[in-house]
């Protein structure tokens, strides 16, 4: 079996071991094993630091698809707890209690796959690993890591290899199958992808993890995923909004709309879980659970890190600008209860007449698609700016499964992609019939909820941006006017091109 390989444990022991008679050192990666390979019982061929929920999970995957691993975590009880519960899987994995004898159980050239909180506490562990390390090791950073972080990362590292991926599927996924984005150099993407990709989600038989680009490419894609999830999470939230607030049905009518609607166009795991939620019971009340959850959401900062690199990358992301508001605003329970009692409740009751089932189905469909469409655009325009050369039909093929946005949509999106990665998606023809048949039914439910004070944020940014994106002829030669008139930043004319023009408030005999 494997052991625990503790402090004193010395190399020479080690190899000692490794010399043993074959029958009693090594084990046949056997069940999954598609790689036929024998190791090493104190050898392992990946290692992996941070036992939290999603380290732990992880580490079972991978022990679990055929490749022993070591595990270490700061917190030596934890290690311990986590590799007495691992049961049948105990046998691929090894726990060690300091980096020291961590390192030694990996085969070199070693690879560490790094699942601690973002931010400060992963350059504390590389500064700790690297000491230990040959030139020639990887590390992966594989947790919730901002991009700018990943390049910073990846400079400091220099000539030694080091990924940055992006893992989502929540515990769930970690465990079983999420999707996978990576990022950094080609070559050392190579060194780990079989492992990557077998213990990736699979949509039908192809893996959901890929290399996406240089440095931090991968962690930049996967916080346009969180941003997406954002987005598509406040939509539903809405219109849950609007049957519970504006049509009055309850929870389990609730369930039985958004289970009805997971077998159609909105299939998704999103839609499946929030037919699921609302549907479950209190086991303290007897009445639906989502009655008894405070109505403030929590967020981690990614959706929040979408925002604010869209604007730097002047890419317009409305509907994920309007959900983290929402979520802002969600958080300010007293000041929302404030202005309730000053001004009166905001939903007033919405005759069913006003607004069926189907235009609301409709108008998520309009919403998920206009949602996307933004998050692929903003995928490139951070392919252009940091030449990472996007591969964007691959991006919605590794989000068909395993992560939080999987949706039946994907497919198409990933063939429209192929057919034409620069356009903007509600011009492939496949969803600009979409939007056609469902643009109506979202105006309407927009402007429905806005006549019955039900706020919907992200759908009423949705159909703002469809119409500022369908007129040609917009408002914005007013701003220009306006930024000529206070500040002489010029204009172009829209009769015959010049540019560089200003209007007769800059002439200077009239004192403007």
């Amino acid at each position: 079996m494997f052991r625990t390989i503790l402090p004193g444990c010395s190399i020479a022991a080690i190899v000692a071991e490794s010399a043993a008679p074959a029958s009693a050192r090594v084990w046949n990666v056997g069940g999954l094993g598609q790689t036929g390979r024998h190791r090493s019982l104190t050898t392992s061929e990946i290692g992996l630091i941070g036992l939290g929920t999603m380290g732990a999970a992880l580490s079972m995957n991978i022990a679990e698809k055929g490749f022993p691993i070591a595990v270490y975590n700061r917190t030596a009880s934890k290690t311990e707890a986590f590799h007495a519960a691992a049961s049948d899987l105990a046998a691929a994995i090894t726990p060690t209690a300091t980096l020291d004898a961590f390192i030694a159980a990996i085969a070199k050239p070693r690879a560490i796959i790094v699942m601690v909180p973002a931010g400060q506490a992963v350059d504390d562990q590389i500064a700790d690993l690297r000491p230990l390390l040959d030139d020639d090791d990887l590390i992966i950073d594989a947790g919730n890591a901002n991009f700018h972080d990943t390049n910073r990362r990846a400079q400091a590292a220099g000539e030694r290899p080091f990924l940055g991926i992006g893992v989502s599927g929540g515990e769930d996924g970690a465990r079983y199958g999420p999707s996978i984005m990576g990022g950094g150099p080609r070559r050392h993407w190579d060194r780990v992808g079989h492992i990557l990709e077998a213990i990736s989600a699979k949509h039908d038989g192809s893996p959901c993890a890929a290399w996406l680009g240089e440095a931090g490419a991968g962690h930049f894609v996967k916080t346009v995923h969180n941003g997406i999830e954002y987005a598509d999470m406040q939509m539903i939230a809405e219109v849950y909004g609007l049957l519970r607030d504006g049509l009055g049905h309850d929870a389990a009518a609730i369930a039985d709309l958004f289970d009805r609607w997971n077998g159609g166009r909105l299939q998704s795991y999103l839609i499946e879980i929030s037919a699921r939620v609302a549907g479950t019971l209190d086991a303290a009340t007897g009445g639906p659970l989502l009655d008894v959850i405070v109505d403030a959401a929590g967020q981690k900062g990614t959706g929040r890190w979408t925002a604010i690199e869209a604007q730097h990358l002047a890419a317009p992301v409305p509907m994920i600008d309007a959900a983290v508001t929402a979520r802002n605003l969600s958080s300010r329970r007293q000041q929302r209860r404030a202005a309730e009692d000053l001004f009166g409740a905001g939903p007033t009751p919405i005759a069913p007449a006003q607004l069926t089932a189907e235009q609301l189905e409709k108008a998520l469909i309009a919403g998920k698609i206009l949602c996307y469409a933004q998050g692929f655009e903003m995928n490139a325009a951070a392919s252009r700016e940091y030449g990472w050369n996007l591969p964007l039909p691959r991006i919605a093929e590794i989000w068909r499964a395993g992560c939080i946005i999987r949706s039946a949509m994907l497919d198409d999106m990933a063939r429209a992609l192929s057919e034409d990665p620069d356009r903007n998606l509600i011009f492939a023809p496949f969803f600009a019939d979409l939007l056609r048949d469902s643009q109506a039914a979202l105006r309407q439910v927009v402007a429905t909820a806005a006549l019955h004070g039900v706020a919907v944020p992200a759908l009423s940014a949705g159909i703002a941006y469809f119409d500022a994106l369908r007129t040609a002829r917009g408002t914005a030669n007013m701003i220009q006017g306006q930024r000529d008139f206070f500040g002489r930043h010029g204009f172009e004319r829209l009769d015959d091109g010049t540019t560089d023009q200003h209007g007769p408030w800059a002439d200077p005999a009239t004192g403007n």
